[in-house]
Parts: structure tokens; sequence; C-alpha cells
């Protein structure tokens, strides 16, 4: 599935799919816990109550990323995604805990596990949906540079691992009749888990701190100033410098200096920077250009902030 026929799934409507995988998943897995009672099975169930915590977040999130730029926010609302990112960082860690807590009552009291057959098929069959669906939704955050939707995807394939690591310790623990396989595996499940938290508070963090573009987003931008310097034969007639990037959600932001003859009129200065502009965004989809014009014999200074004090 390439991305231009992927992207009439937005991500509105995939964390609205996602809220309906992730209920019928509690249901599935909560049910073979209760067959089995097996620890594992409970550590597997409670990490889709994280799933659905987080497509409700994810999709307030997203919904109000979607709102237009206004006075307040004139740059948009697309840093909401980031915070839908790291509230999920920050359940799924708490979810670790709480597997952590329960795995280590049972490990100290040990059980048997009850009716396995019946119990995998229902936690395979959960895994399925969640796999099918974080396929899509991965390359939808691709096509649409979503984080909440690359958040939510990889949490369900982490979802996927951590269910497949329960059925073999539940298939070991039938077969060896050692029980304490079964808090064992659910330790290493809350392990796995914890990691992918932290992985995602990380990523929302540099997010919000204004992290620069992807390098290979940044080497489109110089690509195509130096094009279209080349174009006009000669790069002393237009030059570009103090290119800065930044990533908001969706948005990508490039501001620069753009040095022109300064017997050009303003007019036609400000022609060759729509120009630009409009090469710039057309490269590098969702990107905002800020060109500040001047004078090729101009040179600008930025000061650090100890310069200023």
């Amino acid at each position: 599935m390439d991305f231009p026929s992927i992207r009439w799934l937005t991500p509105r409507r995939l964390l609205i799919a996602s809220i309906g995988v992730a209920t019928a998943t509690i249901a599935l897995k909560t049910l073979a816990w209760l067959i089995t009672d097996s620890v594992g099975l409970l550590s597997d169930a409670m990490e889709s109550l994280v799933n659905l915590a987080s497509a409700v977040f994810g999709l307030v999130m997203v919904t109000i990323a979607a709102r237009p730029a206004d006075d307040d926010h004139p740059y948009g609302h697309h840093k909401a995604e980031y915070f839908s990112s790291g509230f999920e960082g920050i359940l799924i860690i708490a979810a670790g805990l709480g597997i952590l807590w329960a795995a280590g009552l049972r490990l100290l009291e040990p059980r048997p596990i009850e009716q396995v057959g019946l119990g995998l098929v229902l936690s395979v069959l959960s895994s399925v949906l969640n796999g099918t669906l974080a396929w899509v939704m991965l390359r939808a955050a691709k096509a649409h540079r979503s984080i909440a939707l690359e958040a939510d995807a990889k949490h369900l394939f982490s979802d996927v691992w951590t269910s497949a690591g329960v059925v073999v310790g539940v298939v070991l623990v039938a077969l060896s009749g050692w029980l304490w396989l079964d808090p064992l595996v659910a330790m290493l499940v809350a392990a796995n888990i914890m990691r992918e938290g932290a992985r995602l508070l990380w990523r929302s963090s540099q997010g919000l701190m204004d992290e620069a573009v992807e390098p290979e987003v940044l080497t489109t931008i110089q690509a195509t100033l130096d094009g279209y310097a080349l174009s006009l034969g000669d790069k002393r007639t237009v030059r570009f410098d103090h290119v800065s990037t930044r990533r908001a959600g969706q948005r990508r932001f490039v501001d620069l200096h753009m040095h022109l003859p300064a017997s050009w009129s303003l007019g036609r200065a400000a022609a060759v920077r729509a120009q630009v502009e409009q090469a710039l965004m057309g490269a590098v989809p969702g990107l905002r250009a800020t060109i500040q014009l001047l004078p090729a014999d101009t040179e600008t200074r930025f000061f650090e902030e100890d310069e200023l004090k």
C-alpha cells in the first residue's frame, strides 16, 4: 500500500478505529486472563487498557492540532500531538510498574494455569487485530507526518510483541510445569513496554523543544536553494545564509536570509522571494518558509545570550 492511496485514512479516523480495536482487545485479553488465571495474560490485558486511554487522548490532541492558526496561536496548534506522545509514554511506564507489582506477587505465590488452549486463541486473535491496525497506522503516520499516529502505531506493535512473548511463556509453563515462568514473562513484558514508554517521552520532549527538521528534509531544502541560485547563472546574484529549521507536529518551518543585488527594486526582490518560497514548499510538503531580504553586501550577526547580558 503506497502513501498516496492511504492518505484518506486521516489521523482522526485511524485513532477512532484504534479506540474500537483497543476495546475489543481488552475484552478478548481479559477473558483470556479470567479463563487461564495467567499473570502474563493479565499484564497483556493491562497494556491494552493503556492502548485505549492513549487512543482517546491522541484523538483529542489530533483534533486540537487540526485547528487553524488564531491570534493566540499564530503558528497553529500542531505541537498538541507531542502531548499525546508524551501522555502515552507516561501511561506505558505506569502500566509497566503495575505489571511488575502483580508479577512480583505471583512470583512469591505461583499458581497453575488453566484452559491454556482457549486463552491462547483469544490472545492471538487480539494480536492479529492490533498488528493489522498498527501496520496501517504506521504508514499513514508517514504520509501525514503525524507523531500521534506514529506513537500509537509503535505502541500497538509493542503490544503485539508483548502478546507473542506472553503466549510463548504460557506454552512453556504448560509444557514444563515451571510456574515461575509465568510471572517472569510478565516482568520481561513490563521491562519492554517501559523502555518503549521512555522512548516516547524522549521523542515528545525533543519535539516540544523545537527540534530541527530531519537530515533528509534539510538536504532537500539546501538542494532547492542551491538549484535556484544556479538557475540564475551566478551564485553571487542570489545568496542564502542563516538557514534555521524546526518542526512542530505535521509542520516544518525554515527561516533564512536571501541576499540580492542592492540595485534591484523592492518589487523585483519580492517576486524572487515568492518564487523561492513556492519552490521550497513544493519540495517539502507541509513546509512554511520565512525569508528575510537583504542587500548582497550586508551581513548580519546573531548574538549569543551571554553576549546580550
